[in-house]
């Protein structure tokens, strides 16, 4: 564990809930969240890998991580989840993180694979923001929601526009939600990382590395280096943390000073061949079929 700038117990008696937290991102902010004193819950569609996310992180830091299928897409499903958390009492904080993206020149979009991404990222993250904003609400408690999302709100980007136009409408929730609910004391933020390579991700954003475009690759951060999870993961514990109560409605980037430098976004890809992108259509149904095979709901 990198030693960070809080106390082990800043997060204590917090109860937060990481969506797509099986894997990549959303297992290592959960993993941030755990090693400093929450309860955390983590969701998505694959049982299996949630299963062992959880018991590998209680076992590394101590602390208790639970593993709920849930699929977002499906608000009785987000109801039913929920209805099992708050039977162990009231969440303190919520993470949308789960996403789905992969890169594809937009021609070539298929409403199938438009919809996979936009149901994902923008349905299932108001859906699970609304579920738990009313039962905050109902219980006259606060709360915190920080979405997870990309410096892509506002700049936009090729060849990944599902995902830019689904992820700048979680953008425009947290800053409507944050007025809407202040009163309430409900806090929304997000975090716009940069590049941090994960597994699951990288297959799907950088299928051929050889071909790579500026949103990938660490030389083109003024930092001159990909981010560091611990710094994510400071970033997120302090945004669920006492003491920022004030701060709400506000996306942050956590990107080296990426996209104020450029190219941060997948232009680069324009002189792609079709035999190149055929490929990578390749590695990406690859990845793809293997999450598909490991989901128990969904």
């Amino acid at each position: 564990m990198t030693a960070g700038p809080f106390r082990a117990d800043a997060l204590a008696a917090k109860r937060i809930l990481v969506t797509g937290g099986g894997s990549g991102l959303g297992a290592e902010i959960a993993r941030g969240f755990a090693q400093h004193g929450a309860t955390v819950y983590i969701c998505g569609r694959r049982q299996g890998l949630l299963s062992e996310t959880a018991a590998r992180l209680s076992q590394e830091t101590g602390g208790r991580v639970v593993a709920l299928a849930c699929d977002l897409r499906n608000p009785q499903s987000i109801d039913e989840m929920f209805a099992a958390i708050w039977a162990e009492g009231p969440l303190t904080g919520l993470v949308n993180n789960a996403a789905a993206n992969f890169v594809a020149p937009t021609k070539s979009l298929s409403p199938r694979g438009y919809e996979a991404v936009r149901s994902t990222v923008m349905d299932g993250s108001f859906y699970v923001t609304l579920a738990a904003g009313k039962r905050w609400i109902a219980d006259g408690v606060t709360g915190s929601v920080v979405s997870n999302l990309v410096t892509w709100v506002w700049t936009g980007s090729p060849f990944v526009v599902p995902a830019a136009m689904a992820k700048t409408a979680i953008h425009a929730m947290t800053m409507s939600l944050a007025v809407e609910w202040g009163p309430y004391g409900i806090r929304l933020n997000a975090v716009a990382p940069g590049p941090f390579p994960t597994e699951g991700a990288w297959e799907k954003l950088n299928p051929i590395p050889e071909t790579s475009a500026g949103a990938t690759q660490a030389d083109q951060v003024p930092m001159r280096r990909f981010g560091k999870m611990h710094e994510l993961q400071n970033l997120m514990i302090f945004l669920m943390s006492d003491g920022c109560e004030y701060l709400t409605g506000q996306t942050i980037a956590i990107d080296g000073a990426h996209h104020l430098a450029a190219p941060s976004t997948f232009a680069g890809l324009s002189d792609l061949t079709d035999e190149q992108w055929a490929a990578a259509r390749e590695r990406i149904k690859a990845a793809s079929d293997r999450d598909k095979q490991q989901r128990t709901v969904g």
